[in-house]
Parts: structure tokens; C-alpha cells; sequence
């Protein structure tokens, strides 16, 4: 069998030399928007839980519109066209509306993403700031949630007349599906939220994983503090594997998050009847897979599907390497994943982005992780407590060669944006 795994920019093809082959798992149909400008000014015109855009603009001073970072693929530029003269002829001056990209903990945007992402028009003719996660003198304290975590958002968007959020919904290893409430947490929140947000405590949860709303603590306190933040309209999509946008969720930032999940959970859940001894994936391709960090999303999403000892062979470009520098020194600290997770269950160790090592951990203690790319050496990727391999096909032999002819093999060629599970 022969597949194209999604891969950097342009796609790695693949031939799959087994015979008893599940997939490949796709997310199923949904036909996409021919109009999508015109179904976005539709929806802003009749939102979901809450009055019409215009209405909600007038007699507003200022805005603040968030946005992903180039981590996500978010349609931002379709988007924005279709809402921004709305805001200005309700009243809100153009050098009173501004884009705050929420960066969370990841680095500073370049120009050249915020042109990919909004377009060269709306980069000259807009204000466009970032968030900076570890700068708490920028956030503002809102209070503490019952789970004791507190809300530092950034101030810039707390003290915004109007707040507006623009996002993707698709599953989310955590936080069970992105969009809505994760543009503000923790999107705009400071290290001192997410330290505690993405702890032990809310990751080790059983339902802190893909999929999963309801009794997920994490998608709870998440929301709990963006509440603390407001919101007043979020406009939230959804795309197809050609990242087509095949739904637009506006309005209320619950009520038109939960549409839109109960929209993409159709989409995206793939049954498969029994769980498998190797699974063949990837991290989505750009900009989903430009580093080890984010690369982790494709291995905990296949998880569900893998028998406990079996194989996740992934494929990802890793153009700009590990991580940040905080990840990459969690790997040299650490002489296995037994002692890291002895470290943070403990009191007196935290490390900025922990969370995505806690998830590998997770991987690692069901299955074996067999790693190809380009953007990395071998021996860097081996350090990372996964295994190099130089080419899907030839790890592909090897877990072969070591489960047997009978083995079963998924393949899940666009990663994450699938949730595989189990079922009959």
C-alpha cells in the first residue's frame, strides 16, 4: 500500500509492505464552504448565544482581536476581512483595533508569519502585538480558581473595550478540542497560570486527553479563567484534511464553542474494532510538525488504537529542531522519562514546557516510539528518549520483523487532526 504522510510543506510518500493494514484513517468527509467569506459574515450576523457583532462593536472604544500563532493553521486572514469593517463602521477607530497574537509559552511571530497569516494588507494597516508568556509585569491578576490556579491574562487583552477571539477547533491532547476558551488559557495567560494549568495534577487526570470535555479538568479550569477574562464573541472553524474551512462557529464564547465541537466530533472520531501493533503517522505536516514540541500531538493521538508494548512509528520535518530552550534542556537534565516523572510529581522542580515531556511520558509508557525527519540528526533524536530511524519503511520492517507476520499496522496519515478509538 502506498500513502502520502503529511509532512513539513509538500507530504513524504510511503509504501506500506504489510498485508494486514487498518486505514488509512482519514477524517470523514465534510464538504467544504464554497463561500466562506459569505457564510463568515452570515454567521457574524447571526451569531450563536449573544446579539450580532455590529451590535456588540457600538459604542466601543477599542478591540482586541486574538489569533493562533503559525502553530495553528487558523484561515485568520478570511476571517479578519470579513469582521474588520464591520468593527469600523460601528465606530471603533482602525488605530484602536489591534491583533494580540497568543503566543502562549511558544516564541515571538516573525513578519513573514503574520503576512502568512493575515495577509500584507491588514500587517500595514493594523496594529499586531504578541503575547510573552514569562513577562508577568504585562498580565493582569483576575483571582484564582477553585483548583488553585491564578489567572494572569495578558493586560493588553483584559483592558480591551471589545474582546473578540478567532480559532480552530480539532482535537487537543489535553484540553480535549482547541478553539474557544484556549485563545485566553492559555493563549494570553502568563507562566505562572500555565505552570499549574498544565501540571501533574490536571495532566495526569484520565480524562485530560483528546477527545474528552465533560469531567476534563483541564478544558474546566481553562474555562473557568477565561470567564474571569471575558469574551465578548469568539469566531471559531472548522477544517477538512485539505484545511478547507467546512463549518464557522460565532457568537458566545460557550455556546458557539460547544456547536462547533459537537460539529468536528463527527468529523474527526474514526472507530477502529481492535487495537493494533504498529501505528504509521504523522504530526500533520507544517506548520503542525516544525518542532520536536509540537510533533508530540501525533503520538498521543494515535495512543488509543496501539496495543501496550506495540509500535508508533511518525514522520515530521522538525525545521526549527527541538523546541525551546526550557524543552531542550529538560532532555539533558533528565537521564530517562522514570526520573523526569519522579521529578514533577515532586514539589520542588518545574521546567517551562514540561507539560509536552509529561505527554511523551505518557506515549512511553505504553508503546515504543520509532522517529523519522529530516530536521534533526539521528543522534539528537535518539537523545529525546524516542528511536531514529531513517526511513519510515525501514522502521516499518524492523517492528515487522519483531511482532511477526500476523501484526496489524494503521496508518493515520494527517496525525492528530484524527481521534482514532476503539469500538465495535
Amino acid at each position: 500500500m502506498r500513502a502520502t504522510l503529511a509532512y513539513d510543506r509538500s507530504g513524504l510518500d510511503v509504501e506500506i509492505n504489510h498485508t494486514n493494514v487498518v486505514g488509512p484513517l482519514e477524517i470523514h468527509a465534510a464538504t467544504p464552504i464554497t463561500d466562506p467569506a459569505k457564510v463568515i459574515a452570515a454567521k457574524l450576523a447571526a451569531p450563536t448565544g449573544t446579539a450580532p457583532l455590529a451590535e456588540l462593536a457600538k459604542g466601543r472604544t477599542s478591540c482586541c482581536i486574538v489569533i493562533c500563532d503559525i502553530t495553528r493553521p487558523v484561515p485568520n486572514k478570511t476571517i479578519a476581512e470579513a469582521m474588520l469593517p464591520i468593527l469600523e463602521n460601528a465606530g471603533i477607530a482602525r488605530s484602536e483595533i489591534f491583533f494580540l497574537v497568543a503566543t502562549g509559552m511558544h516564541r515571538p511571530s516573525t513578519e513573514a508569519e503574520r503576512i502568512e497569516m493575515l495577509g500584507p494588507e491588514i500587517v500595514s494597516s493594523y496594529r499586531i502585538e504578541d503575547h510573552y508568556g514569562t513577562r508577568l509585569e504585562e498580565h493582569s491578576y483576575l483571582g484564582t480558581t477553585d483548583r488553585g490556579i491564578p489567572a494572569w491574562i495578558d493586560t493588553r487583552y483584559v483592558q480591551a473595550d471589545l474582546k473578540i477571539t478567532m480559532g480552530l477547533i480539532e482535537p487537543h491532547l489535553m484540553a480535549g478540542y482547541s478553539g474557544g476558551r484556549k485563545l485566553i488559557c492559555p493563549g494570553l495567560a502568563a507562566l505562572e497560570t500555565v505552570r499549574i494549568w498544565h501540571g501533574p495534577s490536571l495532566l495526569e487526570h484520565p480524562k485530560a486527553d483528546c477527545g474528552f470535555l465533560e469531567g476534563n479538568p483541564v478544558h474546566e479550569e481553562n474555562t473557568k479563567i477565561a470567564l474571569l477574562a471575558g469574551c465578548d464573541f469568539i469566531v471559531n472553524v472548522t477544517i477538512n484534511a485539505s484545511r478547507q474551512i467546512t463549518s464557522v462557529h460565532a457568537g458566545d464564547m460557550i455556546d458557539a464553542f460547544h456547536e462547533g465541537v459537537r460539529f468536528v466530533e463527527n468529523i474527526v472520531k474514526v472507530r477502529v474494532d481492535e487495537a493494533v501493533d504498529i501505528v504509521v503517522t504523522s504530526s500533520a505536516g507544517y506548520p503542525l510538525d516544525t518542532t520536536f514540541y509540537q510533533a508530540v500531538k501525533g503520538l498521543t493521538g494515535a495512543l488509543p488504537i496501539v496495543k501496550q508494548g506495540g509500535t508508533i512509528i511518525i514522520a515530521a520535518g522538525l525545521k526549527e529542531g527541538i523546541g525551546s530552550p526550557e524543552f531542550q534542556s529538560l532532555f539533558k537534565e533528565n537521564i530517562d522519562l522514570d526520573q523526569f516523572m519522579t521529578r514533577i510529581l515532586g514539589q520542588d522542580y518545574f521546567v517551562m514546557d514540561q507539560w509536552q515531556v509529561e505527554e511523551l511520558a505518557k506515549v512511553r509508557r505504553k508503546v515504543k516510539v520509532k522517529f523519522v525527519t529530516d530536521g534533526l540528526p539521528a543522534e539528537t533524536i535518539n537523545s529525546l528518549f524516542v528511536e531514529s530511524a531513517p526511513s519510515v519503511e525501514s522502521a516499518l520492517s524492523a517492528s515487522l520483523a519483531e511482532y511477526g507476520s500476523d501484526c496489524t499496522v494503521a496508518v493515520i496519515p494527517k496525525g492528530p487532526y484524527v481521534l482514532p478509538y476503539l469500538g465495535q
